[in-house]
């Protein structure tokens, strides 16, 4: 008979993805042996309240209304899922657990989700809990945010039978809050092939005409969602220090759209900003090999599929090494022991990105040697295949002892 496990995640498939939901979606869909269901928020109601989505049986839930922007999920009624899922969610998984008996709790993200986590483990105490921590804004943020829940936020974190972390920044994290085991580093991981493609000259320079480059520009690109931490206003400010030529291309959406907007026009640079939307992953690929520099100068960063993403494609990438990224991201002289993956700027340094973009123009041979050495890195530790294995194999251990 298959094993029954139960996630707790805050959104997943089709709406409002992340990478943490792609990771659940790329791990699930490698263990079909394993009978997945999820307790996640419904916001679009539009979406069934019930759906398979790859192995994973879906059950939502919450306030929703028709076809939401992200901005609608600040505003009300849809602001208070989150709120009302750590108790709802806790509740809906005591009901699905009488008719399916799970054999283990996963729960995605300690935050909002760790307490529907402690909750039914409180209640079920000999079920297995799996903590897996994606988290990506700085934990001292989440803690303040979890105050009012202490308790219940702690007992996450003490109670959880396994802790799986995506970075070693998060391991940390896991053992200061209270987790008695060692942390399994289980990293986040792409499409390698995916990513890696080549394509034709004639494929790339289409896409480069798509998005409006001209000879002798240089395309700065970025794919994230258009929030504080990921500092795309950091670009933006550095772009008043670079050559007109340079342009900065914006994949994804966000709420502080309207504000990144309204900076380029206040810093005179609208025109070489250009706010692409969201892209599909099937385009990906060929719209980041039609740039030259990928960039993501995070605040923090629980890990950052993003650049695992570019890396793949053979993009040079500069980007800060707060939080997760330290442990891919190696700069030459921050980081002399270590074959250089990247450049490395400072958290809120608008100046350093300017420095960092004219000294990889002024030297693209370089440019190319470490761009070969962190797509070789990608191709050797950051494959789905090779995570999925991980965390299966962490799973088979788990069964065995409980069991015993």
């Amino acid at each position: 008979m298959k094993k029954k496990i139960l996630i707790f995640s805050l959104s997943y498939f089709p709406r409002y993805v992340g990478g943490a939901e792609v990771a659940i979606k790329e791990k699930t869909d490698r263990m079909p042996d394993i009978e997945f269901h999820m307790i996640t928020l419904r916001y679009d109601s539009t979406l069934p309240k019930v759906e398979q989505v790859g192995n994973v049986l879906v059950h939502r839930i919450g306030f929703a209304r028709p076809d939401p922007t992200m901005a609608d999920l600040r505003k009300f009624p849809l602001h208070y899922n989150k709120y009302w899922f750590q108790f709802a969610a806790a509740a809906k998984a005591f009901r699905l657990n009488r008719r399916y008996r799970y054999d283990a709790l996963w729960v995605m993200m300690a935050h909002s989700c760790g307490v529907p986590g402690a909750i039914f483990k409180f209640f079920h105490p000999h079920t297995p809990f799996i903590l897996e921590l994606q988290e990506g804004d700085p934990p001292e943020y989440i803690e303040r945010l979890m105050r009012p829940l202490r308790p219940l936020f702690s007992r996450a974190f003490t109670k959880a039978d396994v802790a799986f972390v995506i970075s070693t920044f998060l391991g940390t994290w896991a053992k200061r809050r209270g987790f008695a085991g060692e942390p399994i580093l289980v990293p986040n991981a792409v499409d390698i092939k995916h990513f890696a493609q080549t394509f034709s000259e004639d494929e790339k320079l289409a896409a480069r005409a798509k998005a409006g480059k001209k000879e002798g520009d240089t395309y700065l690109v970025t794919t994230s969602r258009l929030v504080r931490k990921n500092a795309i206003d950091d670009v933006i400010r550095a772009l008043s220090l670079l050559p007109d030529a340079v342009h900065f291309i914006v994949y994804g959406i966000g709420p502080d759209e309207a504000l990144l907007r309204e900076l380029t026009r206040k810093s005179g640079v609208e025109s070489r900003v250009h706010f692409m939307g969201q892209i599909s992953h099937a385009e990906m690929p060929l719209a980041l090999k039609a740039c030259d520099i990928f960039i993501r100068p995070s605040r923090s960063e629980g890990m950052g599929n993003s650049f695992i993403e570019a890396m793949a494609a053979g993009l040079p990438i500069i980007a800060t090494q707060e939080g997760g990224i330290s442990d891919f991201l190696f700069d030459a002289k921050r980081n002399p022991d270590m074959w250089a993956t990247g450049w490395a700027v400072d958290k809120n340094s608008p100046e350093q990105i300017a420095d960092t973009v004219k000294h990889i123009l002024a030297h693209p041979e370089q440019a190319k040697k470490v761009a070969a050495t962190a797509q070789k890195m990608a191709i050797e530790k950051y494959d789905w295949d090779r995570v999925a294995g991980q965390m299966r194999a962490a799973l088979d251990r788990l069964f065995e002892q409980t069991v015993q």
